[in-house]
This record gives structure tokens, C-alpha cells and sequence, in this order.
């Protein structure tokens, strides 16, 4: 019985061996397979954010593309028309005594007005503009037009004239501008408008965008897209997460509305 004693130990040792050596083996598997699935889950969520991406690429380009159109058809043919009713109205010679001189006067100036108010929309509309005239320049039109239809007041500052953006991020920001402005046309009930463009350091750039308005819980209203002012924070901040830029809103019921666009850039060379 003594002399078995050492080969039950050696049976015991190697069972104990083989045991941890089956769960060291079954702890791996699970380890690789946890592994691998998060990778998968990871590749999978790129995927998602690719497929994501390209899809609201794909939608803005066409918004672009849609708004160049249109802008393009009132141009050349509302404004047309226009025109033709202007010179025809241009050609009547009717003294001030006349009874309807001072129905086609008013109607001259109404018509006069309804063509630089189209002129300016399309401006607006119109990409290939705003990559012409410029970023800060295309913001200082529109706050310009805005103050002419006496919406509100705007006032402009910009610590730099001159910024190195590719035509997508140009385009992209002015967008965001604009969606800004409507949502606070729409919603605010601003009297007053205050647009400022900083560069903190070489490689930052900064659109402020503020107004004294009535103000908005800012969590509450990107949880909803049932309201144009929801689904308009969402089209500002995908906007922005393409281009890589970031967007801080700060706003309370009250007490008005701030927004932040940030974006690291190259500075061009002043000219």
C-alpha cells in the first residue's frame, strides 16, 4: 500500500496538470473569440460610420447641386420675367396728373425691390459664388441682406481676412452659417445678430455666432427631430463632422443663443 502511495500523487500532479491545462486551453479560446469579435464589432462600426458618411455626402452634394439649379432657374428665368414687366412698365409715359401714376410708380419700386431681393437669394444659393468671393466675405453679404430685410440688427468682426480652406470646407461652413441664421430667423425672436470670426493661434479657426433671443434647451432639442429646429442641429453638426470641425451650442430659455464652430486650418498669406 506504502509503495502505490507515489503513483496516486503522480496520477493526482498529472490530472491537476491536465485540469489547468484544459482551462488555460478553454480561457484562451474565449479570449481569441472575445478578441476577434470586438474587432469585428469594431470593423463593423467603421463600416457603419464609412457607409454613414458617404451617405450624407452623397445627400449634401445633391442639396448643393439642387440649390445651384434653382438658384440658376430663378436667375435666368423669374428674374427674366421680371426684367420684361420692369422695361414694360419703363415704357408707359404717364404724367403725374394721370390717376394710375401712383399705382405704376409703387408698382416700379415694389418690382425694382422683388429684383434685387431674387438677386441677392440666388447669390446665396449659388456655390460657385461663395467659393469666389470668399468664406468671410460671403457671410458678410448675407448678414448684409439679412439687416436689409430688417429681420434684426447684425453686426461682423473677424480677426483675419484670409484663410487656406479647400472649396468642401468653405462651402460646408457657409452652409452651417446659413442654417444657423435660418433656425434663428425661424425660432429665436432676435432683435440683434453678432457674427464673429477668430484665429487664436496659427491653426485655429473659430465662427461665433450670437444672438438675444428667446433661447432653447439644447439637450431637449437635439433629442427631437420633429421640429425644423431640431432636424436643423442635426444637418449643422453632420455638416461639421465631415469636415472634421466641432460645434458648441450654448443656449437657454431666456437668456439667448451662442454657437461654436471651431476647425484647425492653414492660414494663407495676406494679400
Amino acid at each position: 500500500m506504502p509503495d502505490q502511495l507515489p503513483e496516486v500523487y503522480v496520477i493526482i500532479v498529472v490530472g491537476v496538470a491536465l485540469a489547468l491545462l484544459l482551462v488555460g486551453f478553454i480561457v484562451s479560446i474565449l479570449f481569441l473569440y472575445q478578441r476577434r469579435q470586438h474587432r469585428q464589432e469594431q470593423e463593423m462600426a467603421r463600416l457603419r460610420d464609412e457607409y454613414q458618411n458617404e451617405l450624407l455626402q452623397s445627400q449634401l452634394e445633391i442639396k448643393e447641386a439642387t440649390f445651384k439649379t434653382i438658384a440658376q432657374e430663378l436667375h435666368d428665368n423669374i428674374g427674366q420675367m421680371l426684367s420684361v414687366v420692369k422695361f414694360s412698365l419703363a415704357t408707359l409715359s404717364l404724367k403725374k396728373d394721370h390717376p394710375d401714376f401712383e399705382s405704376i410708380h409703387e408698382s416700379r419700386e415694389m418690382l425694382n425691390k422683388a429684383i434685387f431681393d431674387l438677386s441677392d437669394i440666388t447669390k446665396s444659393m449659388h456655390t460657385d459664388r461663395i467659393t469666389k468671393i470668399g468664406l468671410v466675405e460671403a457671410i458678410k453679404y448675407e448678414l448684409d441682406m439679412l439687416r436689409k430685410m430688417k429681420l434684426f440688427e447684425t453686426s461682423f468682426s473677424s480677426s483675419e481676412e484670409h484663410f487656406h480652406f479647400d472649396e468642401q470646407k468653405e462651402i460646408f461652413l457657409f452652409r452651417m452659417f446659413q442654417e444657423i441664421m435660418n433656425n434663428t430667423i425661424k425660432h429665436a425672436k432676435a432683435t440683434h445678430v453678432e457674427v464673429k470670426i477668430e484665429c487664436p493661434d496659427d491653426y485655429a479657426f473659430r465662427l461665433i455666432i450670437q444672438d438675444n433671443g428667446v433661447g432653447f434647451n439644447v439637450a431637449e432639442k437635439q433629442l427631437t427631430t420633429s421640429s425644423s429646429a431640431g432636424v436643423g442641429l442635426k444637418s449643422i453638426i453632420n455638416r461639421a463632422k465631415l469636415i472634421g470641425a466641432s460645434v458648441r451650442i450654448d443656449s437657454a430659455p431666456g437668456r439667448g443663443s451662442s454657437f461654436t464652430v471651431e476647425l484647425s486650418l492653414q492660414k494663407s498669406l495676406q494679400v
